[in-house]
């Protein structure tokens, strides 16, 4: 019957008849796409016996009342990136809204009120900036974030109060310390160490938050067939070695290291972009993620003391912006090792793990005890149309939330 209603309930949160579509799901942050997906979780948590009211940021909360007002959360959230899959945030929904079923049909009385939340706007799809409604609930959200534009030019601000929101009321959504116990978010691994360690469920011991760095080199154009060898200034050939030691420098760290360290040149800017034209700038954006943040800063001195010797060599201008530089977050021990027992006395073996990827539980985190719990999800497919996970991970997941919520918010 929960496999049943887990099948149903994915279709419907997904707004689909099926889970198989070429061109995936597209379901942007303060779109109307987003705000029909939440519409149905609204109707599911109220067949549930919930009452479900919405923040000034666009967050969804289904409540079970409790005999205290305190409150132990669960949720995620169904925004999706462009063409993404249909599991990244709503199989967290899924499951929370299906422990709550579990729990209610084996008849258990909450002493803390349970609440799943539906956050709005996780992806940075559409803003190039993340968790927007988590931020809002912990309290960390940057006013300056309402004139961050999309592609199209609309302004948070503007992509808010289409949606029936008030910006100047946003920050209004915050919730108080003393109110929350905890939260526990499910989500899909986007990876495969679960299933390369043997495990069923993954256990999160912290957020790798990224430093970012922008790399300008400044050189000369000039015409490629009359510039002789020896005299140029070529910007993209300086930055071109720079590539290859990122890669090869995050994998000997990493190598070195207790904990993961990952580095990545994710984009490149290269210009005139002519055929005929020696270029005269090149720049690359580079992604650096572990939750050692002394690794982290390692990495990132590795690349600019290397820059410095490109700038020599190659007879060009190099700068080097940090563009973010966040620290990593460790989740709760306690909660953390409440989850593993947990999900281990169910019978499902846990891995202990980091989370590459940004989630809502980083912001919850930096208020409240907080703690991420993985399912497996095929290949380690995310962010893509073939994203997929089974009704029996999904089930795994119901029976694990249930057993935490079931401890959080009991006598």
């Amino acid at each position: 019957m929960m496999n049943e209603w887990l099948e149903c309930t994915l279709k419907s949160l997904n707004l689909t008849d099926s889970m198989k579509r070429p061109d995936g799901f597209t379901r942007l942050g303060y779109s109307e796409e987003e705000l029909e997906a939440m519409a149905v979780f609204k109707q599911v948590s109220e067949e549930l016996g919930l009452k479900v009211r919405r923040d000034e940021a666009g967050n969804l909360f289904a409540r079970w009342e409790g005999v205290s007002e305190n409150v132990v959360m669960t949720g995620s959230h169904l925004d999706t990136v462009e063409n993404g899959g249909g599991y990244d945030g709503a199989a967290g929904v899924l499951c929370s809204l299906g422990a709550v079923k579990k729990l209610k049909e084996h008849g258990f009385v909450p002493q803390a009120s349970i609440e799943v939340v539906c956050f709005a706007s996780e992806e940075s799809a559409r803003f190039g900036v993340s968790t927007i409604g988590s931020k809002s609930v912990s309290g960390i959200l940057e006013p300056a974030v309402q004139e961050v534009k999309d592609r199209h030019g609309i302004t948070v601000k503007q992509a808010v109060e289409s949606v029936g929101l008030k910006w100047e009321n946003m920050l209004n959504a915050e919730r108080s310390k003393d109110e929350i116990l905890s939260f526990i978010e499910l989500h899909i691994e986007q990876g495969t160490q679960i299933e390369d360690h043997g495990a069923k469920f993954g256990v999160v011991r912290g957020v790798a938050c990224p430093i970012r760095l922008k790399v300008k080199a400044g050189g000369m154009a000039g015409h490629t067939g009359t510039t002789p060898m020896g005299k140029r200034r070529d910007a993209l050939a300086a930055l071109a070695p720079l590539i290859s030691f990122v890669s090869n420098t995050a994998e000997a760290l990493s190598a070195a290291s207790s904990k993961p360290l990952v580095a990545t040149v994710s984009t490149l800017d290269v210009k005139p972009n002519v055929m005929n034209v020696i270029p005269g700038y090149a720049g690359a954006g580079i992604d650096i993620r572990s939750v050692d943040d002394q690794l982290k800063r390692k990495m990132a001195d590795e690349i600019i003391a290397f820059c410095r010797g490109l700038e020599e060599e190659f007879n060009v201008t190099m700068s080097i912006e940090t563009l973010v530089d966040n620290s990593s977050i460790l989740l709760d021990g306690k909660l953390m090792a409440r989850v593993r027992d947990a999900g281990e006395q169910l019978g499902y073996q846990a891995f202990e793990m980091d989370s590459g990827a940004g989630h809502d539980v980083m912001n919850m985190a930096a208020k409240w005890p907080s703690a991420l719990v993985f399912i497996p999800c095929e290949k380690g497919i995310s962010h893509h149309p073939d994203e997929f996970t089974s009704l029996e991970d999904l089930s795994i997941g119901v029976d694990i939330l249930a057993e935490v919520l079931k401890q959080e918010a009991g006598d």
